[in-house]
Parts: C-alpha cells; structure tokens; sequence
C-alpha cells in the first residue's frame, strides 16, 4: 500500500501562468476559434445576400382580365425611369389631344361614338370647356394650391371652341421624353419636347405649335385595387394616378 499520510497535496488550481501548453493543443484551440469566426461571418454574408434578394426577386401577378405579369418589390417613394417617361407622355398626350369625340354605353353595353360636349371651367374671361379627355387626365395634376385648378382655366382658354363643334382636331406628338433627373427622395424632373398638330376642316395639312416643357413628377399612394362600389368620377382619379405619380410643376423648358 502507498502511503498517502506523509504526501504533500498540491492545491488546486484553475490557471496557472508559469506552466506551457502543449502544442497540439494549442494549435487546436486556434483552428477551433478560426472556424468560430469564420463560420460567423458566413452567416452575416448569407443574411446579407439573402435580404438583397428577397428585395430583388421577382413575384407573379395575376391581373383582372386573367394575364400574368412579373413584379418585384421597391421602395414606396421608388419609380423606374420607364415608369415616369410613360406617366408622363401619356398624361400630355391625353391633355392635349382633342378630337371632339367621346365614347359612352348604351343600355344594352354597347360603345357608342358621339360629340363631346366638354366640360365647363370657370375662367377668369368667362366660361369656357376643355374635353372630357383632358378633364380626366388632368386628375393626374396635384390639387396642392390649386394647381390643378389654374391649369384646367389656363387649358380652358387654349382649347377653340371649334373643337366642340366636329370642325376641328388637335394631337399632341412627342419627339423626345428625357430622362428623369432625381431632385430629391420621390422627386423627379422629366424634359418633354413635342409638337401639337391641329387639322381644321378648311386645312388638313396641319398647323404645328411648339410644346417644350420641364415636368415634375412625385411619387404618391395610389389605390391598386378599384372596388365596384365606388363613383366613375373616383375610377378616373385613380385611373390617371395608377402610376403612383402625379404632376405639380410645368415650366417652359430652358436651352
């Protein structure tokens, strides 16, 4: 038997600074805190690339009339450049494109083709009409300090009264849309030079008249989803604002 009386104990303890560690282990413990880290920072890298795909990818949308489109989700004040150019054209095209003519429904549904009788605006030299196109593309206008007010009396006043009486046509053709230059977070400015072409019955070769103006668009929340309850008056807002854009300044447009 070992006689374990007369044996010194040595006290416990839990470092002990003027002992070595093997090298094995201490080549161990290294590649194991190396791994540590490493496998931390492929976890940030995958979250990353992760959250800029899911802002990226791109998601099927099935619409009203059964067509399938792809989308994919921006930021709310965010508009594409494509977006912006059609808003615009389109808009302009609509306001300054007279054709004396307006489409209605019959009570069996059926489209009928009849003379516009305009819409009355109150203007500062009388009463005088726009048409019931220009009207309703004019709700793509901002009503921020009457702006879209002033300008329906302005395009009042521009509008011959010939064009109600079938015996004259106007048309807007664009020859250039810039490309839109960001002013601020949800702010653009877009450059627009076109051309309006009226034809009046005793001349169908067309009088030209310059149209060169600088627009600027904001982005705005628009309803995407049109419910059969509301007014026809409220489906052409929201139809001329389905862009999620609206115009609230037209100036001439500087060389």
């Amino acid at each position: 038997m070992v006689n374990t009386k007369n044996r010194k104990l040595e006290p416990l303890q839990l470092l002990q600074f003027n002992k070595s560690v093997p090298t094995r282990i201490g080549i161990i413990s290294l590649v194991g805190f190396s791994c540590a880290v490493l496998s931390l920072l492929l976890q940030f890298i995958n979250y990353g690339a992760i959250r800029g795909l899911s802002k990226k990818q791109l998601a099927l949308v099935q619409l009203d009339d059964g067509k399938t489109i792809t989308a994919k989700s921006v930021n709310e004040n965010q508009r594409s450049p494509e977006v912006i150019k059609k808003f615009v054209g389109d808009t302009f095209t609509r306001m300054f494109s007279w054709d004396g003519l307006v489409k209605i429904y019959n009570d069996k549904g059926e489209v009928i083709t009849k003379q516009d009788k305009g819409i009355d605006i109150d203007a500062t030299s009388g009463k005088e009409k726009v048409t019931t196109k220009a009207y309703e593309a004019a709700f793509a206008i901002s009503e921020n300090q009457n702006f879209r007010a002033a300008f329906l009396q302005k395009l009042a006043q521009l509008t011959p009264s010939k064009i109600f009486e079938g015996n004259m046509q106007a048309s807007l053709i664009p020859r250039y849309i810039g490309e839109p230059r960001l002013i601020r977070d949800g702010v653009w400015q877009v450059d627009i030079v076109a051309t309006i072409v009226t034809f009046t019955t005793s001349d169908n070769t067309g009088q030209g008249i310059t149209f060169n103006k600088t627009v600027t668009v904001e982005a705005v929340n628009t309803p995407q989803e049109i419910t059969a309850q509301i007014t026809e008056l409220s489906r052409k807002i929201y139809e001329a604002r389905s862009a999620g854009l609206e115009i609230t300044q037209i100036n001439d447009l500087k060389p």
